[in-house]
């Protein structure tokens, strides 16, 4: 039986937040990377994160912080990755310690920009992690119901299934329920997908669309999404699962979605910059959608969706025309 070892988050937003809890109630003992000193300080003072799901309360002696990230890498066997996609390149760049010989788990719903690739595919191609020793965690997953206790669904997804029993162990409650998967690219991609389709649901309800085309909309989006992943990624996959479906819906839906919340203020007028800041959060599909266009400019699946939303958030075309164009085409 495969052995975890001693666990460590990477990260400190809200979704990092919720998997620590996730963990540490089984573990009673994590380590945890938060890149600000500061905000350790604060973490360890009042007994919550400081800045994400206030909520989510911890055992502060339960947890070994650092903003050190070799620090944390030299004691720990089993890394889940955590943070932006945007920044994990940049952050293992100050990395002086091997990451091969662990187990990395990757929780991120993004693609690294330059690379064009998602963390698995990273992880293997930069650092060598056979994929024998990589894991992703999908969704549908909110981390503010999972900080409250809400029933939630999750699949761990590795090459190894062994490995990712093994880690269903330490996720499993009486409000968090697991499966497991082969599928980890797959997973991993659905996962960028569907950030961009709920930035396209989220400007359909800026621009005041009705529920009744964001039927339709989600309805393609599916179709869309299994297009892409069956030319690109092919495997014995339902995309009805929960992983594909459950989590696109989710994110095109929830009020809890950053990413839907980033569409419907650019629906409203708003200009990328001024919705970013405004959000002061980072909605991952804005930069996916520039990573995943470039991605299919080489595989050439029809994804109608992606290039709507391309349009909109890069060549600064008009919302209400660029959605009008889009659902003459949708049945």
């Amino acid at each position: 039986m495969f052995n975890v070892g001693k666990i460590a988050i990477i990260g400190d937003g809200s979704w990092a937040t919720a998997i620590a809890k996730m963990i540490v109630s089984h573990t009673h003992h994590i380590g945890w990377y938060v890149r600000r000193a500061d905000r350790i300080e604060d973490f360890k003072r009042i007994g919550h994160n400081p800045a994400y799901l206030s909520n989510a309360r911890f055992d502060v002696g339960e947890i070994f912080f650092s903003n050190d990230i070799t620090e944390i890498a030299n004691q720990y066997n089993t890394l889940v990755f955590v943070t932006p996609s945007t920044y994990l390149k940049g952050l293992l760049k100050n990395l002086k310690s091997p990451l091969k010989d662990k187990f990395i788990v990757t929780a991120i719903k993004g693609i690294i920009p330059d690379e064009n690739l998602v963390c698995s595919e990273y992880f293997h191609q930069v650092y060598q992690v056979p994929y024998q020793n990589l894991a992703c965690i999908g969704g549908p997953s909110h981390a503010e119901e999972v900080a409250q206790n809400c029933l939630t669904y999750l699949t761990i997804a590795s090459h190894d299934l062994v490995k990712a029993r093994t880690l269903t162990q330490v996720l499993n409650s009486d409000y968090i329920r697991t499966k497991v998967s082969t599928d980890i690219i797959g997973i991993e991609y659905s996962s960028v997908l569907k950030n961009i389709y709920a930035i396209a649901a989220g400007i359909c309800n800026g621009l005041e669309y009705g529920d009744n085309f964001q039927a339709v909309l989600m309805s393609n989006a599916i179709q869309e999404m299994n297009r892409f992943l069956t030319a690109t990624y092919p495997c014995d996959r339902c995309i009805y699962d929960s992983v594909y479906l459950g989590d696109l819906l989710v994110t095109g839906y929830s009020k809890f979605s950053r990413n839907r919340t980033f569409g419907m203020m650019i629906g409203k007028g708003y200009s990328v910059k001024g919705a970013q800041i405004e959000m002061e959060m980072i909605a991952e599909g804005y930069y996916g959608t520039k990573c995943m266009k470039e991605i299919n400019r080489h595989t050439h699946v029809k994804m109608l969706i992606l290039d709507a939303v391309y349009d909109i958030l890069y060549n600064r075309i008009d919302p209400s025309t660029e959605i009008k164009l889009l659902a003459d085409v949708f049945r």
